[in-house]
């Protein structure tokens, strides 16, 4: 399973980005994924989980509203949808799938991860 991560960059605060997770080489269907954000020196944190069908969601506390994830099972992607940015939130993205169809916040249930991609919020 490859997990490939797009869709970061620079962008001014209160800007919009959406970025893009495209599985290969796996079943994409059956799986739930998930985001998660790390900046340097500070430990990787969940964003936001999608479960297999893409019916039920679930966020970090402190970023529900401003976040959406959702998938596109036809074409094997996770997407995040980030609204309103905010020079916190640069970092590094990472999109990650487990082998079960269930969301969770917990990295360690997550079997594949991919690069990440980079977002960096100017004031």
């Amino acid at each position: 399973v490859q997990l490939q991560a797009s869709g970061g960059g620079l962008v001014q605060a209160g800007g919009s980005l959406r970025l893009s997770c495209v599985v290969s080489r796996g079943t994409f269907s059956t799986n739930a994924l998930g985001w998660f954000r790390q900046t340097p020196g500070k430990e990787r944190k969940f964003v936001a989980s999608i479960n297999s069908s893409g019916g039920l969601t679930r966020y970090a506390d402190s970023l529900e509203g401003r976040f959406t994830i959702s998938r596109d099972n036809a074409k094997n992607t996770v997407y995040l949808e980030i609204n309103n940015l905010i020079p916190e939130d640069t970092a590094v993205y990472y999109c990650a799938l487990r082998r079960g169809s269930g969301v969770t916040p917990f990295q360690t249930l997550y079997d594949y991860w991919g690069q990440g991609t980079l977002v960096t919020v100017s004031s």
